[in-house]
């Protein structure tokens, strides 16, 4: 498999004469070791230079509370701390934009507003950026925490949001594209394979329902209208009204096309042209990867961006794994000026008469800004880093349309390369036998093997499989800790024996490592309240209608990530991220902006959400 050059990244790993503590995430014995013993300029993981260096954890590990790394920094964690501690202090230093949290949509936000020449403090819990988008090594194996599945990172159109947030701050990647998005296995052996290529793919679905071809081309075809309308306008912030006019007036249809699709759901488009039930199934499975729920509360935009841009830029790998990503626009952050803090937990947003200005964190310290940006849920945002009652009615709202998507069970597996089939797809979706355990906890299985399109995310004669499955916060509480261990244990085993049983006969005896994640881990190390990846509707909704944008009732706070506009998955958060930056630019100077537009567009969107 080739790479298709989007640019390059440099590769640097962490300066410590310390050691960071990974916790699960990090080595657990003194066999497993993460760290450099060389100078570098930025604090960033490398996998591929770890391994050179055969760099990592050794006995004996110091915690390190914080680290800042700001622009043209060559210090060790150690002097950033030091040097540090003045700034920190210093209640006057007062930056453009804090950003909570360092996921995909928040590095995006981050990095876009740098290169409009905010100075922007990024605050992470954890040791290294990325979020759900992030990485983790064991035994020389690289593990995407998240999906491997990259919508948004082509080289053309106006969707590729992945690469023009990297081409922003100078940062390009050379990537490895995957010939196949997903390879479905699903009830009474329907197998369809979502190749590359759209006239294949469409090619094999009839192939599937051959009574059902005109209502696949118009389904398709109604997707790809609202993908093409998209991909026609420079996407920037939905709130801003000098942008939003403009848009409308050099792209009239294309916007009302938008306007149109905005309430409306996939289901209910599929149903005005296909009747099969099975087809409709499987359409349902196509869109609960993009969202967790079925094709009816489904946003049909949402739909068709991930359904079209697998075909039209395609699915493609970045090398060395999916934590490049965050480790790149991280790196490009620094370079424009800007900072980030690691191991810096946010407890709370500091707010003087109904204004955010601030957080306050773990350790007592606070940092102050124009404005705050929070990369956190929307739960977690007006439930814990605001007192309840500062809660908008705006979001009381909100969490009264949306519930909390459930969590997943995940393992990360190392296994003996000869048990895959030669021709083995990236990615599997299975279901075996029922189309009513598609939404059901553990009912479907989603499987990555990135190591098919990059061998070296692994050892030698090794691959690797990531397999999640979803799980709810409410099935792991009330364990002892033992007892926690064995539901672990044997959640996995069945989830693997399932595996072994429909696509690779000797998958157990072929496994060398092996670790499983639950709800609560994810909770603890993305800080997402109950492990959530984001907002799922209590009943069918309106299309997009009632999601939020990133302004909310607070002045001074914004919102970005998977629980806004426009959802969940990697394209989305990307595109809340810049839509999150142009508002604020605006809003601190950095745009053109006209506070009495701006009210008045604000007050139709709200209406407009109340109508959801």
């Amino acid at each position: 498999m080739g790479t298709m050059e989007l640019g390059y990244t440099t590769s640097h790993c962490l300066n410590m004469n310390t050691a960071v503590d990974l916790g699960i995430f990090g080595p657990r014995n003194n066999k497993q070791s993460i760290s450099c013993r060389k100078p570098v300029n930025s604090l960033e993981f490398s996998g591929q230079e770890l391994r050179r260096l055969k760099s990592g954890f050794t006995g004996g590990r110091k915690r390190i509370r914080t680290s800042i790394i700001g622009a043209k920094s060559s210090l060790s964690i150690v002097e950033a701390v030091e040097s540090s501690k003045v700034a920190v202090m210093d209640r006057k230093v007062c930056y453009d934009a804090i950003v909570i949290g360092s996921g995909i949509g928040g590095l995006v936000a981050a990095t876009q507003l740098a290169v409009k020449g905010a100075k922007v403090l990024v605050l992470e819990k954890y040791v290294i950026p990325g979020g759900s988008s992030g990485f983790y090594q064991r035994d020389g194996y690289t593990f995407d925490v998240g999906s491997s599945v990259m919508f948004g990172f082509s080289d053309k159109g106006n969707l590729n949001l992945i690469t023009q947030a990297l081409a922003a701050v100078g940062c390009r990647m050379p990537v490895i594209p995957d010939p196949t998005t997903v390879h479905f296995h699903l009830p009474n052996n329907l197998s369809v394979q979502v190749h590359r290529e759209y006239n294949e793919f469409i090619s094999e679905l009839i192939s599937k329902f051959p009574h059902e071809k005109e209502g696949i081309v118009k389904f398709y075809g109604e997707c790809w209208k609202i993908f093409n309308a998209l991909n026609s306008l420079e996407l920037k912030s939905l709130e801003e009204p000098i942008y939003l006019f403009g848009q409308f007036l050099k792209k009239p249809f294309e916007c009302l096309t938008l306007a149109y699709y905005l309430p409306q759901n996939a289901g209910d488009i599929a149903r005005k042209f296909i009747k099969d039930s099975e087809l409709l199934s499987f359409i349902d499975a196509e869109c609960f990867i993009v969202s967790t729920v079925n094709a009816l509360q489904t946003p049909m935009i949402n739909a068709s961006m991930v359904i079209c841009d697998r075909h039209f830029g395609g699915i493609n790998y970045p090398v060395g794994g999916v934590g490049e990503i965050a480790k790149s626009l991280a790196k490009g952050l620094v370079d424009q000026g800007s900072e980030i803090l690691y191991k810096a937990n946010v407890t709370s947003v500091i707010t003087d008469g109904g204004k955010a200005v601030g957080v306050r964190l773990s350790d007592g310290r606070e940092f102050f800004a124009k404005t705050i940006v929070s990369n956190a849920t929307r739960w977690d945002t007006f439930g814990k880093l605001l007192k309840r009652e500062d809660i908008p009615k705006e979001e009381q709202n909100f969490q009264k349309l949306y519930v909390k998507a459930p969590s997943f069970l995940s393992i990360h597996m190392g296994v003996k390369s000869e048990v895959l089939p030669q021709d083995t797809d990236c990615h599997h979706f299975v279901l075996e036998n029922d189309w009513s355990s598609l939404e059901e906890p553990y009912g479907s299985i989603f499987l990555s093997i990135p190591t098919i399109l990059d061998s070296s995310l692994a050892p030698q004669g090794r691959h690797i499989l990531h397999i999640f499955t979803t799980s709810s916060m409410e099935d792991w509480k009330g364990l002892s800790p033992g007892e926690y261990e064995v539901k672990k244990e044997l959640m996995a085993d069945n989830i693997i024996s399932r595996l072994e049983k429909k696509l690779f006969p000797g998958l157990k005896s072929s496994i060398v490592f092996k670790e499983v994640a639950t709800p609560k881990t994810h909770r603890r190390y993305l800080a997402r309240v109950d492990g959530t990846y984001g907002p799922m509707p209590r009943q069918i909704p309106k299309g997009l209608l009632g999601m939020p944008f990133n302004t909310t009732g607070i002045d001074g706070l914004y919102c970005v990530g998977d629980s806004c506009f426009p959802g969940q998955g990697v394209i989305a958060v990307a595109f809340s991220g810049i839509m999150c930056a142009h508002r604020v630019a605006a809003d601190v100077g950095l745009e053109k902006n006209s506070p009495i537009l701006d009210a008045a567009l604000l007050r139709l969107l709200r209406w407009l959400r109340s109508l959801a």
